[in-house]
């Protein structure tokens, strides 16, 4: 079956197309895109990346799961790691989101910090800014969400100034950008490839996220939960893809959705199965997108009560910390 986007069923690529010599001069590495929670890194890797490969949606902390997108051109393949908002945690799940989200930072080759330049910046703006600052690889301040910022121009030039002082104070380039609209987007790019050395591809160059399908699967279901049901319920869901059996015509999918509590999954399914419905009849026309053919969708809900809590559970679901 084609694909929308290529990706790997599991962390070892066979099967994909041969990794090539690069030209003279060719650039690599691991950039971690990192920051608070909502300023919009996901909708960034996917722009950069030119595929959706991070679920995006307005509740913070959509991202859990250290993702990585890869973007190769003639000059450069940049893996770039997705990784949870930095901020402070409530429970055992917001302490593991937290930390990988901090191993990112020591594991990569450049940082780029992600802030939401229509707005102020804040006190988990500057907690980032300090953890970075002690890191010995090259830091890039990236202001997005720059087509938001207000019409008055001495507003605008205030906000600016705020931003490159802490890019200043660190020696750190300042990119201002729109990831939602893809503006200015190749001048980050150029400013991340002279941040790398010359390396080889890490990856085919045809491939965009090393995660498996099933991943992303249960990662587009997700998202419709966020975009569809009350601010209680997004951050108590987890997914699980039961089952995937693809035939000629279609890929048949059986998925299970935890929540924590009985409420929450009354209002996952709705009345008469109606939010249900709904969820799954968007996150069916995502996943089609993803497999390029068409796709039956069978949803149910389960309650596993205080899940987030649970180290175990936790384990179940996907979430660990990473090496």
């Amino acid at each position: 079956m084609s694909r929308a986007i290529s990706m790997v069923d599991s962390f070892d690529p066979v099967g994909y197309s041969a990794i090539p010599t690069p030209p003279e001069g060719f650039k690599s590495g691991f950039v971690g895109i990192v920051g608070r929670p909502n300023v919009g890194k996901s909708t960034l890797m996917n722009a950069l990346v030119g595929q959706k490969v991070a679920i995006t949606s307005p509740t913070a902390q959509t991202t859990r799961n250290r993702l990585r997108g890869i973007l190769t051109n003639d000059q450069a393949q940049i893996i770039f790691v997705d990784t949870p908002g930095i901020h402070k945690p409530h429970h055992e799940l917001g302490k593991i989101l937290v930390k990988n989200a901090r191993m990112a930072i020591d594991s990569v080759d450049a940082t780029l910090l992600v802030v939401d330049g229509s707005v102020d910046m804040g006190r988990g703006d500057q907690f980032v800014a300090e953890l970075l600052a002690h890191t010995s690889r090259p830091v890039i301040l990236g202001m997005n969400k720059v087509d938001q910022q207000p019409e008055d121009e001495d507003a605008i030039a205030a906000l600016d100034a705020s931003y490159q002082g802490l890019a200043d104070a660190h020696g750190w380039p300042l990119v201002k950008f729109s990831a939602l609209h893809e503006t200015s987007l190749d001048t980050l790019l150029a400013t991340l490839i002279d941040q790398l050395d010359p390396g080889p591809y890490y990856y085919p160059p045809d491939l965009v996220t090393d995660q498996p399908e099933r991943f992303i699967m249960g990662e587009l279901i997700r998202e419709q939960i966020l975009l569809n049901t009350r601010e209680e319920v997004p951050h108590s869901v987890a997914i699980a893809v039961d089952r995937v059996e693809e035939d000629t015509n279609i890929t048949r999918i059986l998925a299970t959705i935890h929540v924590e509590r009985e409420s929450q999954k009354g209002i996952l399914i709705g009345k008469k199965g109606s939010m249900l419905k709904v969820i799954g009849s968007d996150a069916r026309q995502q996943i089609q997108k993803l497999v390029m053919g068409q796709v039956y969708l069978e949803l149910f809900v389960k309650v596993v009560p205080k899940w987030r809590q649970s180290r175990s559970r936790l384990e179940d679901f996907g979430y660990r910390v990473e090496e």
